[in-house]
């Protein structure tokens, strides 16, 4: 039951049909495990295999050394049915999974001569010989099969390995190139996982954007949602100040799982109210400017603080100028006289509720738009987080003009974002009346 009193209905866990394929996900390489370079290819082969149906339940990184990777490989078989990993698949020294994969197997290597020509074939279309060393990408353990890679010198491998009284555990080795990757799932594969999975449930999930209250504050208005076991389940994060609610169906079909979920985001919906704005990939600006389409109206603004961030997410989504007018940027009260046609010493600085509607007005007035959004400037550093710290806005509208003004805390590198967020919130809940 929700805050408002609402009933939430939900299957537990224990009565719904599980998925029975698991999966790890390894992404290899000193450049990943050092932090010179993100692992995005796990983020994507998670995404992939959950359309499959396949839950993944472990993320693992590891440095290109063999002790380790064999380490690795070795857990993997034994706690997951399915294991994709990236990289390592290279000539070089440090390319190690081929190598890694035979030891944790105990199985020696063979030389695929297919997989040898067509690299030879490649070096040669560059008018190129093949070095020596780029025949070990030509070499598979044992019982494994070489995965084509259409375009790249490094084959994929598909390897099964038993499992003492368990369903065999499989692994897919692909390059660490995300281009060479994705093209070697597209192709080879995702429809070898397609057929294994026929029949097995699929994955989907949705995602519910708000904006407005705090993490346990929200937690606190949907308490029967976020419980463990529940289905669909509801997560939450957060990222620089919005909230995102991401339910999870598990169910045949995808239709069956976007049926499983409607309920629960009805619920979420309805308990949350104007929290909610918007879905998937939705920011605020672009609630902002879905709602000003539908009125055919337009929005200027004004800012000091976030030194022109509010105009660079307003253009960003609203690339064709149908309803923000434009932006300006002050640094100082200089230029803040200028924009509005005053001499500095009587901008009357005490009163920051003022000066801020009179920039809402003033760029309002210049643009001749319907609405006007002004941000201040930020507190000093050392009165960030304390109880002077504030941070000011005003909203200029067709009959009137509204300020603001609120607390200024949290971290460094989040308060222009959280700030220029602040002030879109203010417009969207004025819009929506």
């Amino acid at each position: 039951m929700c805050r408002s009193g609402r009933m939430v209905t939900f299957t537990p866990s224990h009565l719904r049909t599980r998925i029975d394929m698991h999966a790890e996900v390894i992404a290899i390489g000193d450049e990943l495990t050092s932090g010179q370079r993100l692992d995005t290819n796990s983020q994507w082969l998670s995404e992939r295999l959950g359309e499959l149906g396949i839950r993944v339940l472990y993320h693992t990184t590891v440095g290109d050394d063999m002790e380790a990777n064999v380490r690795v490989f070795r857990e993997a078989f034994d706690r997951a049915d399915l294991v994709v990993c990236t990289g390592g698949l290279g000539p070089t020294a440090d390319d190690l999974t081929r190598q890694a994969l035979a030891e944790a197997t105990g199985r020696s290597l063979f030389l695929d001569e297919a997989s040898l020509a067509h690299i030879r074939q490649l070096f040669a279309r560059r008018s190129r010989e093949m070095p020596e060393r780029n025949v070990i990408q030509a070499k598979f353990p044992e019982g494994s099969q070489p995965i084509p890679n259409p375009h790249g010198s490094a084959p994929g491998i598909d390897i099964q390995v038993d499992r003492d009284g368990r369903t065999p555990s499989r692994l897919f080795a692909l390059p660490g190139v995300p281009a060479e990757m994705r093209e070697m799932w597209e192709g080879t594969v995702s429809p070898v996982l397609a057929k294994l999975t026929s029949g097995r449930r699929v994955i989907r999930h949705r995602r519910i954007k708000c904006f407005g209250v705090g993490e346990s504050d929200l937690e606190q208005m949907l308490p029967d949602l976020i419980e463990r076991g529940r289905h669909p389940s509801v997560g939450i994060t957060v990222h620089k100040a919005t909230i995102t609610l991401r339910v999870t169906a598990q169910a045949a079909s995808e239709q069956g799982c976007l049926a499983a979920m409607e309920p629960t985001i009805e619920t979420i919906r309805s308990c949350l109210g104007e929290l909610v704005f918007g879905e998937e990939d939705d920011e605020l600006q672009h609630a902002i400017v879905r709602l000003l389409r539908d009125r055919q109206e337009r929005l200027t603004t004004i800012e000091w603080g976030p030194a022109g961030l509010l105009a660079q997410w307003l253009g960003e989504a609203d690339p064709d100028g149908a309803v923000f007018a434009g932006g300006s940027v002050v640094r100082d009260a200089v230029s803040l006289a200028a924009t509005l046609d005053e001499s500095a010493g009587s901008l009357g600085l005490d009163d920051w509720g003022a000066v801020v509607s009179a920039m809402a007005q003033a760029i309002q007035k210049r643009y001749r738009s319907e609405h006007a959004l002004s941000v201040g400037p930020f507190p000093s550093s050392d009165a960030i987080g304390t109880p002077g710290g504030q941070l000011h806005f005003a909203l200029a509208g067709p009959a009137d003009t509204v300020a603001k003004s609120v607390p200024f805390s949290g971290h460094p590198d989040i308060l222009r974002e959280r700030a220029v967020k602040q002030a879109l919130n203010l417009l969207r809940l004025a819009l929506l009346g």
